[in-house]
C-alpha cells in the first residue's frame, strides 16, 4: 500500500483504486494504561473529493467544533431517528411501519454495529438472510424458515401451533427502503460519504399477475351486492377505482349528489388501535371526481337507509359525518367490510378477488373502453400517467390492438381501390 501525501493537507493516501482515505487526529485517550491517538477517517472515491472533506473537518476543528468520530450504533440512532425525524415527518401509519421494520428487523440484526463500519456487504448479507426467514409467530423473533421448527419445539414447547409467514422479496426491499431512509440522514448528521444500504442490491420480486373483475364479473358482482347495507361502497369502489381507505374516509360534505360531485380529501386509517381520519398521502391522491348515475342514485338510497338508521339508533347514534358507518353512525372497520367483500365474491361465483383488485377494476374496466390512461390516472390519484401506464401497460396494449383492428375495419373497404389507382399515376 503506497502513501501518498499533498503539502499541507493532512494525511491522504490512496487505500486501493478508486478508494481514498484521510484522517486527521482529533485527541488523545488513556487506553490500557497508555497514551493513544484518536483519529477521524474520511473515504471517498477521488483525491479531490476527500481532500475536501479533510479540508473542513481541519476548518472546523480549527474553529473548536468536535471532529470525533462518531461511535454510535445504528440501533442508538434508528431509535433517535424513530423518535426525532420519523415521527415528525410521516404519517403515522408510516411510522409504525418504520417502527416495526426498525425494532422487529434491523435492530436485532444489524443494532450493535456501529453506524460508520457498516458496509455494503454487511446489508447485502442481512437482506439475503431476510428473505429465507420469517418471524417467529410466538416471540417476533426473526428465525430462517429451515430452523423455525425446532426454534418453536426449543422456546415455545407449550404454546398453540400457528403458522409463520415467510418474508418475501417485497417486505425485503420495504425493509432496505426503510434502513436507506434512515441512513440518508446519518450521512448528513455524521459526515458519511455514502449510504449503504442504497448499495446493497434489494432482492428480486416476482410480479404477481393483476386479477380485475371481466365486465359481466363486476355485473354479477353488483346483482350480488344489491340490497346489502352497504351497496353504494361497493358501487362507488367499483366506479370510482376509490382506495379502501379513501371510501371509508369519504364524508357526506365530501359529495355534491345534486352536481353529480365526489371530493377525496381524507382516509380512515387505524391507528395505535383507534379509528382516525388523516389526510390524503399525496396532494395527487386529494382529487375531485365525477360520479356516474348508477353511484348517485346508490349513494341517494343510502343516504335514505342511513336517515332511517340515525332515527332507529335515537341516542344511540354518534354522529360522525361519514357516508358509510354502523348502524349506530361509527366509522365502520375495514375488516367487516373486507368480510361482507368475500362474501359477495363467492356468491357471485367469482374466483378469490381482494378488496383493492375492485380498484384494479375500475381501472381496467374504463381501459378497455378506449378512455384515456391520464383520465385513468386522475381518477386513481396516481402522481404520474407513466405508473399508471407501467401498471395496467397489459390492458393498453390489448385496447391498443382493438383500436387498430377497428382503424382496419374503417379502412379496409377503401384501401384496395385507392392502391391501384394511385400506382398507376406513380409517385414522386
Amino acid at each position: 500500500m503506497q502513501k501518498r501525501r499533498g503539502q499541507n493537507e493532512g494525511t491522504i493516501f490512496e487505500e486501493r483504486p478508486g478508494r481514498w482515505v484521510a484522517s486527521i487526529t482529533t485527541g488523545y485517550v488513556i487506553r490500557d494504561g497508555k497514551r493513544r491517538r484518536v483519529r477521524r477517517k474520511f473515504v471517498a472515491s477521488t483525491r479531490g473529493a476527500v481532500q475536501k472533506r479533510l479540508t473542513a473537518a481541519l476548518r472546523d476543528q480549527h474553529r473548536g467544533r468536535n471532529v470525533s468520530p462518531q461511535v454510535q450504533t445504528l440501533g442508538t440512532f434508528l431509535d433517535v431517528w424513530l423518535k426525532q425525524v420519523a415521527l415528525k415527518g410521516v404519517r403515522p401509519k408510516t411510522y409504525r411501519t418504520y417502527s416495526d421494520i426498525v425494532n422487529l428487523h434491523i435492530k436485532p440484526v444489524l443494532g450493535a454495529i456501529q453506524v460508520e463500519k457498516l458496509t455494503p456487504d454487511i446489508v447485502q448479507v442481512f437482506l439475503n438472510d431476510k428473505l429465507g426467514s420469517a418471524l417467529c409467530p410466538h416471540c417476533k423473533a426473526s428465525v430462517n424458515m429451515e430452523r423455525m421448527s425446532s426454534h418453536v419445539k426449543e422456546n415455545h414447547p407449550n404454546a398453540k401451533a400457528k403458522a409463520a409467514r415467510p418474508l418475501g422479496a417485497k417486505t425485503v426491499a420495504h425493509v432496505r427502503a426503510t434502513l436507506r431512509s434512515a441512513l440518508a440522514v446519518a450521512m448528513e448528521w455524521y459526515d458519511l460519504d455514502r449510504n449503504v444500504a442504497s448499495l446493497a442490491k434489494p432482492p428480486r420480486a416476482v410480479k404477481k399477475e393483476m386479477r380485475s373483475l371481466t365486465p359481466g364479473e363486476a355485473r354479477r358482482y353488483l346483482d350480488v351486492a344489491a340490497g346489502d347495507r352497504l351497496e353504494a361502497l361497493f358501487m362507488v369502489t367499483v366506479a370510482l377505482g376509490l382506495r379502501q381507505g379513501e371510501i371509508l374516509g369519504l364524508s357526506w360534505g365530501d359529495v355534491d349528489l345534486k352536481n353529480s360531485a365526489l371530493s377525496v380529501r381524507r382516509q380512515l386509517q387505524r391507528i395505535n388501535g383507534k379509528l382516525e381520519l388523516v389526510e390524503t398521502k399525496t396532494t395527487d391522491a386529494a382529487r375531485p371526481l365525477i360520479l356516474p348515475a348508477v353511484a348517485i342514485s346508490a349513494l341517494t338510497h343510502h343516504q335514505m337507509r342511513q336517515e332511517e338508521e340515525r332515527a332507529a339508533a335515537g341516542d344511540q347514534w354518534k354522529e360522525s359525518g361519514l357516508v358509510f358507518t354502523t348502524t349506530i353512525g361509527t366509522p365502520l372497520d375495514a375488516r367487516s367490510v373486507i368480510r361482507r367483500h368475500h362474501a359477495i365474491v363467492k356468491a357471485a361465483n367469482i374466483p378469490r378477488l381482494r378488496f383493492h383488485d375492485l380498484r384494479h377494476s375500475a381501472a381496467t374496466l374504463l381501459l378497455a373502453q378506449g378512455v384515456s390512461p391520464k383520465y385513468i390516472s386522475q381518477m386513481l390519484g396516481h402522481r404520474q400517467v407513466a405508473f399508471t401506464m407501467q401498471t395496467y401497460a397489459h390492458v393498453i396494449k390489448e385496447t391498443q390492438q382493438q383500436l387498430a383492428d377497428k382503424m382496419d375495419a374503417i379502412l379496409n373497404p377503401v384501401a384496395p381501390q385507392v392502391a391501384p389507382s394511385g400506382l398507376s399515376r406513380g409517385v414522386n
